[in-house]
C-alpha cells in the first residue's frame, strides 16, 4: 500500500458525527486522523478508538474540542472506501476522550474512545414485564425503543418453542434492556450484536444463532508462495473446551425428576469440520428442574452448542494485498493450512487497525470439528 495518508491513497477513510443524525466532519478532522482501531466480536458490543493530530492552532483545539464537538454520547460513524467499494465499519458512540499534550511540535494528540450503539441499551436499568411473551417476542419489544437511532430488529424465533404461560409464570426484566436481551441470547444459544449498515446510520440488530450457512467470504491463503494473501495463521485444538451438559427437569405434577435427552447441536451450530471433536467434560446444569420443559430443554441445546468450538484460529491480513475487507461474524475458507486444518470456519472477530499508508486486519475464527467438509474452498 502507499505511503499516503489515509484520504488520498487507494483507502478512504469516512467520519461523520453529530448528537444523534450525523454529518460529515470538516476536512480539517479527517486530515488531522493519526489512527483508527475498531474491534467487531460475535456476540459481544464493538469498540472504536480514534486518535487525532492535536495541533496548537488547529481546528480541533481552538474551536471543536472546547465546544463539544467531541463530547461523550456524541455518535460517530466511520466508513471506508478500499479500491471503490464503500463498507460502513462502525456505528458507536464516544465514552471517553483524552488528551496528550506534548512540548514538542506535532507531538500532541486527541483520543477519543467509544462503543456501538448498543451502549445505549445499557445505560438505564429498568423493571419490566412481559406477559405471555416468548423470548423473541420481548426482544422485538425492547428494540422497538431504539429505532430513532436506524436500529432495525433482525430478531429470530427461538428453536426450541417457549409458549408462554401467563397464569403459571410472568417473564420480568430487571437491569438494562442489554443486559435481558443478551441474558436470553444466552438462554437459547443465540448471539446479539449490532451490524452497522448497509448504509450511514443504519444498523440491524440480530437476535439469533450465529451466521453459519451461506455465502463464504473469499479464502485466506498461507503458505501458497504468491497465492498467499495471510502471513501468518495459528491454530488450537483444545481438548477441554467442549461439554456435554446434562439437566434435570421436575414434573409439576408427579414430582418425577427425568434426565433430559442430549439435543443434536446441528440446528445452532451446523457443522463446519468433518470430524467432530469428542466432548472431554460433562456439566449438571442448576436450576432446570422447576423451569418450564421447554426452557430447561433450550437451556440445554444452547450450553451444548455454545462449547462446541474446540478448533480456533488466529492471524492477520493487509488488506491491500488480500484485496477485500474480511468481515466478522460471517464464513470463510482457509486453504493452505494442511488436511487437518484446511476448510470453512466461523470469524469471531475482527480488528482494524487503520494508519496513513497501512490497513491491518487482526482476526479469530473457529469451529467444532477438524479436516474440511468439502474438498472445494472459494477462492
Amino acid at each position: 500500500m502507499s505511503e499516503l495518508p489515509v484520504g488520498r491513497g487507494p483507502v478512504h477513510i469516512t467520519l461523520q458525527m453529530g448528537p444523534k443524525l450525523t454529518r460529515p466532519v470538516p476536512a480539517e478532522v479527517t486530515e488531522a486522523l493519526l489512527s483508527a482501531q475498531i474491534t467487531a466480536t460475535a456476540g459481544d458490543r464493538s469498540g472504536f478508538q480514534l486518535a487525532f493530530d492535536l495541533t496548537k492552532n488547529g481546528l480541533i483545539n481552538r474551536t471543536l474540542l472546547p465546544e463539544g464537538f467531541f463530547d461523550p454520547k456524541t455518535r460517530v460513524i466511520v466508513s471506508v472506501s478500499v479500491k471503490g467499494t464503500p463498507e460502513v465499519l462502525l456505528d458507536g458512540l464516544i465514552v471517553r476522550q483524552e488528551v496528550g499534550a506534548s512540548n514538542q511540535p506535532g507531538h500532541s494528540t486527541l483520543t477519543v474512545t467509544g462503543e456501538d450503539l448498543s451502549l445505549l441499551m445499557d445505560l438505564e436499568e429498568r423493571t419490566d414485564r412481559y406477559p405471555n411473551l416468548p423470548p423473541s417476542e420481548r426482544v422485538l419489544a425492547i428494540l422497538r425503543r431504539y429505532s430513532d437511532y436506524g436500529i432495525r430488529p433482525d430478531v429470530y424465533t427461538e428453536k426450541v418453542s417457549q409458549p408462554p404461560h401467563q397464569d403459571l409464570r410472568v417473564h420480568y426484566q430487571t437491569g438494562t434492556d442489554l443486559q435481558y436481551v443478551n441474558e436470553l441470547a444466552r438462554a437459547n444459544g443465540y448471539t446479539f450484536y449490532l451490524e452497522p449498515g448497509p448504509n450511514p446510520g443504519q444498523s440491524s440488530a440480530r437476535w439469533g444463532p450465529e451466521v453459519r450457512l451461506g455465502i463464504r467470504q473469499h479464502a485466506l491463503n498461507v503458505n501458497m508462495d504468491n497465492n498467499s494473501t495471510v502471513d501468518q495463521l495459528t491454530f488450537a485444538y483444545d481438548g477441554t473446551a467442549r461439554e456435554e451438559p446434562q439437566a434435570r427437569w421436575q414434573d409439576p405434577g408427579t414430582r418425577q425428576s427425568t434426565l433430559l435427552p442430549q439435543p443434536p447441536i446441528s440446528p445452532l451450530r451446523p457443522p463446519l469440520g468433518k470430524r467432530p471433536t469428542p466432548a472431554l467434560k460433562r456439566r449438571t446444569l442448576s436450576g432446570t428442574a422447576k423451569q418450564q420443559r421447554e426452557q430447561a430443554e433450550a437451556e440445554l441445546l444452547a450450553r451444548a452448542a455454545v462449547s462446541a468450538d474446540v478448533i480456533s484460529g488466529s492471524g492477520s491480513l493487509d488488506v491491500n494485498r488480500h484485496g477485500y475487507l474480511l468481515a466478522p461474524r460471517q464464513l470463510v475458507g482457509v486453504r493452505g493450512a494442511g488436511r487437518a486444518y484446511d476448510g470453512d470456519y466461523y470469524v469471531k472477530s475482527v480488528t482494524h487497525t487503520l494508519r496513513p499508508g497501512s490497513y491491518q486486519q487482526n482476526f479469530t475464527l473457529s469451529r467444532e470439528g477438524l479436516e474440511a467438509r468439502s474438498a472445494y474452498v472459494r477462492p
